[in-house]
Formats: structure tokens, C-alpha cells, sequence
């Protein structure tokens, strides 16, 4: 049985969104295996971490965990279906279904004929009533690096069939879909509707995006800081190497060009890594002492510019 999301993410049940956001990218920082490399104990936290913020992160399904709904692991647990459902708005692990009653009377045996006859339509056969199907809209949750690089996805109808979405490489945040023919069947011989597919892109750990830019924050070591070298940056499409110059100080920023997220003409935004300098996790003496004779010969004032 999963954990429970809010034990594993360290939040108390009234924890804002905004807050149990900011949970998990601090000990996604802390866990990811980009930056524990060959730590498995930090790998299966990562993927507990990971999973409870999938199911915390999103406002329905910690609302449907919390009234018993759906289970910590996100599966739906037993309960009566009626046909209201779904006709009424409702929400689903990654996705909402929302059911569009646009074609009146349809629903009844023999619908269109019903309806024409109604509308005063139909007479001997003629000008019979035709309309197009309507619009059904889907909510779909896709990982932040399947939104920049593209992907294909699938979302489970009410009537167990599957409709299969593509993932444009550079999707937003927020951005709509639009899947034509594929919404409520047309009435009369009319065309089928849409089905509008609202992306939602899950946060990052490492990564974050400004308009087709990406942004992370990578740590270096201080020997790095002060003699440069080369080192291994993380990009949404795999890692790069890049070069720390000497005397690098926390804040600076290296710019890794057409690394961002991809455009519609085929160019890419750009990628900006800012250093922090970590210093060892473990007290050095021997540095200690070095640094202690520096600082004595030299005069160092890093904050003189603040002070003025």
C-alpha cells in the first residue's frame, strides 16, 4: 500500500497547493538522481516523493483523496456509477470528462427524427434537421520534459476506449488541443464535434520554463569555482558538457545555447544555468587552515559595493 502523501511530503492536510508545491521541489532537489548519482535509497525517495506530488499537486485528486475517493496510489476505490457520472462534470485521475447535452433530445430513441419532428422539421422526409456534433472537453496531465520534447498520450473515455493524444514538442502550460471529429456524434448526418484537450504540465524538480527558455540551477564544487573546468549540465534533452570559467562565484550564469524549448520554426529557445558554489559536506581542516592563511595576506571585502 502507498504511503501517505501528506507523511511522505512532510505537509499537514491543510497545507496550501503553494506550499505543498514548494515541499516537493526542496527535497526534489535534494533526492533527484541527477544529483545522487548511484544512491538507490535516494532514487526510491525521489520516486515516493514524485508520486505523492502527483496525486497532492493536483487540486482534484487531493480533493478526491481526501474524501475517500481514490487511494494514496491514485487508483479509484469501489463505488456505485450512475449515468449522472456521466453527465455531469467529473473528474478522473489525470483528466475531466465533461458530457455536452448540445443535441437536445437526442439521447431517446430515434433522436434526430424526434427532434426534427419537434422543431416542426422532417415533413415527407424533407429538410431534415442537421447539426454538427458537440465539443468534449478533457483535462490532461502531461510531465514537464514530455511538454518540451513532445509525446503521445492517451486518455481513458467513460466507455473504456482510449483516445490517443499527440504532444507537440514546446505545448504550454494551460494550452488547448483541439482534436477535430473526435467530440459528440453529429445529429442528422452532420459532422462530429471536437474534443478541446486542456494540458496541464507537471513542475520539475531541476527545471523551470520562462517563455522557450529553460532554467536550472547547478551546483558546483569550490575547487571548480576557483581553478573552472569542464562540467556536466543537465538539459531537457540529455547532458551536456560546459565550462565553468576560473573564479566563478555563486549567481553566475552560463548561457547553453538552442538547449531550451523547441518553436513552431524549428529553432529553440536557449538554456541558463546558474552556479552555486557547495562547499564539502564534510568539515575540512586542512582547507580550514589554507583558507585561514589566504584570508590573513589578503585584504577581501565581498560586501564593500552593498556597504557604500
Amino acid at each position: 500500500m502507498a504511503s501517505d502523501p501528506y507523511t511522505v511530503l512532510d505537509v499537514q492536510r491543510d497545507a496550501s497547493q503553494e506550499d505543498i508545491q514548494k515541499a516537493y521541489r526542496k527535497l526534489a532537489k535534494k533526492l533527484h538522481p541527477d544529483l545522487n548519482p548511484g544512491n538507490k535509497q535516494a532514487e526510491e525517495q525521489f520516486k515516493e516523493v514524485t508520486a505523492a506530488y502527483d496525486l497532492l499537486g493536483d487540486a482534484d485528486k487531493r480533493g478526491r483523496f481526501d474524501r475517500g475517493e481514490i487511494d494514496a496510489s491514485g487508483a479509484e476505490r469501489p463505488r456505485q456509477r450512475y449515468y449522472r457520472d456521466f453527465a455531469e462534470d467529473g473528474g478522473g485521475e489525470t483528466r475531466r470528462y465533461y458530457y455536452s447535452n448540445d443535441a437536445g433530445f437526442a439521447d431517446l430513441a430515434g433522436g434526430d427524427d424526434i427532434l426534427a419532428e419537434i422543431l416542426g422539421r422532417g415533413r415527407g422526409g424533407r429538410d431534415k434537421l442537421r447539426m454538427p456534433g458537440p465539443d468534449v472537453r478533457y483535462r490532461l496531465e502531461v510531465d514537464f520534459l514530455d511538454a518540451v520534447n513532445g509525446a503521445t498520450k492517451e486518455i481513458q473515455l467513460p466507455d473504456g476506449s482510449a483516445l490517443k493524444v499527440t504532444i507537440p514538442a514546446g505545448t504550454r502550460d494551460g494550452q488547448v488541443l483541439r482534436l477535430r471529429g473526435k467530440g459528440g456524434p453529429g445529429i442528422g448526418g452532420g459532422p462530429a464535434g471536437n474534443a478541446l484537450i486542456e494540458i496541464a504540465v507537471r513542475a520539475h524538480p531541476i527545471f523551470s520554463r520562462k517563455d522557450d527558455d529553460i532554467h536550472v540551477e547547478l551546483p558546483i564544487s569550490l575547487a571548480e569555482a576557483i581553478l573552472g573546468g569542464k562540467v556536466q549540465v543537465p538539459t531537457p534533452t540529455g547532458p551536456v558538457t560546459a565550462t565553468v570559467p576560473k573564479w566563478s562565484s555563486s549567481g553566475r550564469v552560463l548561457r547553453l545555447k538552442g538547449k531550451g524549448v523547441p518553436r513552431r520554426d524549428g529553432a529553440r529557445g536557449d538554456e541558463y544555468a546558474t552556479l552555486k558554489v557547495m562547499l564539502p559536506e564534510t568539515p575540512d581542516p586542512e582547507l580550514e587552515q589554507c583558507v585561514a592563511q589566504w584570508s590573513a595576506r589578503k585584504a577581501s571585502k565581498p560586501r564593500e559595493a552593498a556597504e557604500a
